[in-house]
C-alpha cells in the first residue's frame, strides 16, 4: 500500500468514526435523514469522495440507508443492530416472537430483583402511556408505547449487555408488536401484572406475568397460521 493510499484510508476511517458518533449519540436520529454529501464535506473539511466512501462503508455495515433520489437515512444505531435488521428481514414472525419472549421474560425476572424506585416510576409511567394510546385507538402510538414499556423493564435490569441487545432488537420488535396486534384482532393484553410484580420485587411473579403475555401472543399467531 502506498503512503498516499494509506493516508487516504486513514482519513476515511476518521470520517467513518465521526459519522458514527453522530449516529450513536442520537444527533442523527433513527430513521432520520442525514446531511447531504456536500454539507458533510464542508463540515468535516474533507473531499466529497472521502465522505462518499465513509457513507458507503456505513451503508454496508447496515447503519445507513442510501435511497436513490431521496437521500441517506439512519437505519440502525450500531453494527449489531444493522446486522440484526438484515437477518430479521428473512426471519419468520414466530421466530422473532420466540426471541422476544426470551428477552422480555428474562428482563422482567431480573428487573424485579434489581429495580430502583426511579425504575418503578419509569415503568409505571410507560404503562400509563401504553394504556392511553390504546384507549385513544392510536395503533402507531400504541406500538411505540408498548415498546417503551418493555424498554423501561429492560433498563431496570441494569444489565448493560441485555439493554444494548434489546435496543438493537427494537426495530424488529416494532414490526413484531404491530403484527401481534393484527393477529390478536386488536384484543388488549394487560401488562399491569408485570409492573406490579417488578414493583413488589417478586421475580417469580414477574417471570410468570411476562411469560403469560408472550404465550397469549404466540398462541394467537399459531392459531392464525
Amino acid at each position: 500500500m502506498s503512503l498516499r493510499t494509506a493516508q487516504r484510508a486513514s482519513l476515511v476511517d476518521q470520517v467513518i468514526d465521526q459519522l458514527k458518533e453522530q449516529i450513536t449519540s442520537g444527533t442523527w436520529p433513527l430513521n432520520g435523514k442525514i446531511p447531504t454529501e456536500t454539507v458533510l464535506a464542508e463540515q468535516l473539511g474533507v473531499g466529497r469522495n472521502t465522505v462518499r466512501e465513509a457513507v458507503r462503508a456505513l451503508t454496508h455495515a447496515g447503519l445507513l440507508d442510501c435511497r436513490q433520489g431521496d437521500g441517506t437515512y439512519v437505519r440502525a444505531t450500531s453494527e449489531l443492530s444493522g446486522a440484526m435488521l438484515r437477518r430479521l428481514r428473512q426471519a419468520e414472525q414466530l421466530e422473532i416472537l420466540e426471541v422476544r419472549r426470551a428477552l422480555e421474560v428474562e428482563s422482567a425476572r431480573l428487573a424485579a430483583t434489581r429495580r430502583t424506585d426511579a425504575d418503578i416510576r419509569n415503568i409505571e409511567s410507560r404503562l400509563a402511556e401504553r394504556d392511553r394510546a390504546w384507549e385513544a385507538d392510536d395503533p402507531d402510538a400504541f406500538v411505540e408505547a408498548d415498546l417503551a414499556f418493555h424498554m423501561a423493564v429492560a433498563h431496570a435490569t441494569h444489565n448493560l449487555v441485555l439493554i444494548d441487545l434489546y435496543e438493537d432488537f427494537s426495530a424488529a420488535l416494532r414490526a413484531s408488536i404491530t403484527a401481534a396486534g393484527t393477529s390478536l384482532n386488536k384484543s388488549y393484553i394487560p401488562h399491569d401484572a408485570i409492573a406490579r410484580a417488578i414493583a413488589a420485587g417478586d421475580a417469580a411473579a414477574a417471570e410468570r406475568a411476562g411469560h403469560a403475555c408472550m404465550e397469549h401472543i404466540l398462541i394467537a399467531l399459531t392459531d392464525e397460521s
